[in-house]
């Protein structure tokens, strides 16, 4: 089931059209969306509970919200 705008910032928050927009053509499911904000928010705290890292989806993700965290706040 394709994502909509309100499931996106219910998971990460308030974002801005575009990474919504790049978010909802990952195609990717409200639960990859979870996993990867998991991942970005405590990297180290699931690399340590041994989780393998992530791939496909959730990996392209994590791409994009470190990307938004990366952006400097006009």
């Amino acid at each position: 089931m394709t994502m909509t705008a309100r499931d996106i910032t219910a998971i990460i928050g308030p974002a801005d059209e575009q990474l919504l927009s790049e978010i909802m053509l990952t195609g990717a499911t409200a639960g990859e969306l979870a996993q990867a904000w998991a991942w970005v928010n405590s990297d180290d705290a699931l690399v340590n509970e041994g989780r393998p890292l992530p791939t496909g989806k959730v990996a392209e993700l994590i791409d994009l919200l470190e990307d938004m965290d990366e952006d400097p706040e006009p």
